[in-house]
């Protein structure tokens, strides 16, 4: 690299690291002992996570091991040498686990139809036995902020619901503990990042063709939106984090039904008269490093 890319290099890598160790400290993902079994799809998001928390485990305060695996779901071409040969260079602890589910998905989804939903279903229950069986405390996905907006408005526009990707979640049955540390990521600055460092990318050749999916319609929208609006998708992503229910219409969460009157000040009280404040949030281009408060 020439010194003005590696000075980019450095500052990309900075901004990373400290998002990582940000969102790690914020929602406790990963605790003093922790074994984190990160999945390695061969994409970029999943190379970039597992980079970064190398590097964290190496200067963090608190002791954690990590084991790398990858789910080879038998899809034809599938390059089986990649990520072995990439991951013994990087003398880190894997595991490739091999199951058909691309026969499986094949089989019972129509051609044309999209195969996300059952790939997913099969591929989760794959990997939380991967990680029982392992004695891993933490599964890690590559999952990004991108990745958590876009599954805001699906769920919005075609599920009815004001739900996202959590940056930390626990399984159905109670038993696995999935976190996310890349929910402080943009997809742009990871990609910038995989490319940089040229790591050895595997394409899906499953469902990563399906150009008619609905989150390639809602992510091609709000690309849209971040080039004629620049701040729009910090914004939004803060408002994931901002959420007032008294202001919302969802009994379950805030109690409309015994609402009453007080001779106290409310709390978020009736703004409905009032002009809002819509003026552009402020973006921090702050450089520095800050990742190894994690608790």
């Amino acid at each position: 690299m020439s010194e003005s890319k590696k000075y980019s290099f450095n500052k990309l890598q900075k901004r990373l690291r400290r998002n990582v160790g940000k969102a790690i400290a914020d929602f406790n993902m990963i605790e003093d002992g922790d074994k984190v079994m990160v999945c390695l799809s061969g994409g970029k998001d999943s190379y970039t996570m597992l980079d970064i928390l190398m590097f964290l485990k190496r200067i963090a305060p608190i002791k954690f091991e990590i084991i790398a695996v990858n789910l080879d779901q038998k899809q034809p071409g599938f390059p089986a040498d990649v990520l072995p040969r990439y991951l013994e260079n990087l003398q880190v602890p894997y595991e490739i686990v091999t199951e058909d589910t691309y026969s499986i998905v094949k089989d019972k989804i129509p051609e044309g139809k999209t195969t996300c939903s059952l790939c997913s279903r099969l591929r989760r229950g794959i990997l939380y036995k991967t990680a029982s069986r392992l004695g891993a405390t933490k599964i890690a996905l590559g999952h990004h902020r991108d990745d958590m907006l876009e599954t805001l408005f699906l769920n919005m526009f075609h599920g009815g619901r004001l739900k996202s990707m959590p940056p930390k979640l626990v399984s159905d049955d109670g038993k696995q503990m999935v976190i996310r540390p890349l929910a402080y990521c943009s997809e742009k600055e990871i990609t910038q990042y995989s490319e940089l460092l040229e790591f050895p990318i595997i394409p899906c050749n499953l469902c990563g063709s399906q150009e008619n999916l609905q989150r390639k319609v809602i992510k091609n929208m709000l690309t849209d939106w971040n080039q004629r609006f620049p701040g729009r998708i910090e914004s939004m992503f803060k408002a994931m984090q901002n959420v007032v229910p008294s202001h919302l219409a969802d009994n379950q969460i805030f109690d409309f039904k015994t609402l009453e009157t007080q001779q106290t000040p409310f709390e978020n009280g009736d703004i409905g008269f009032d002009q809002e404040d819509f003026s552009s949030p402020s973006i921090s281009n702050d450089d520095t490093v800050n990742i190894i408060n994690i608790s």
